[in-house]
């Protein structure tokens, strides 16, 4: 009368996390590219929320990590679009949601005639 009852596969749960969080990310890169200028930069979108904030943590980050670490590293993040980071994180979870996905193993063994 019905379907016969099929077999899902088990998707891990690191599979499924990394998915959500790619879904996640994916989403709020779109968002911020369609509600935000195209050109906006990560420093203009920091400073657009809290000036003194954003100073402040700057302040904060070249005392800990020094000068050579925020002019290498720091510096051309912010520099990029801000839709751009949401975007690489998102990539980097579709990496992570694929890399964990496992096979199926069949559960017969074969056997020689």
């Amino acid at each position: 009368m019905g379907r016969p009852a099929t077999e899902t596969p088990d998707i891990p749960l690191a599979t499924r996390i990394f998915a959500v969080l790619a879904a996640v990310f994916l989403v709020a890169s779109v968002a911020l590219g369609t509600i935000l200028p195209p050109d906006m930069s990560l420093h203009e979108a920091l400073h657009a929320i809290d000036a003194a904030r954003a100073d402040d943590m700057q302040r904060a980050i070249v005392n800990t990590l020094g000068k050579g670490i925020w002019q290498a590293v720091l510096v051309p993040l912010l520099m990029r679009p801000v839709w751009l980071g949401p975007l690489a994180l998102g990539l980097i979870s579709i990496g992570g949601a694929v890399s964990t996905r496992t096979q199926a193993t069949p559960r017969t063994k074969h056997r020689r005639s």
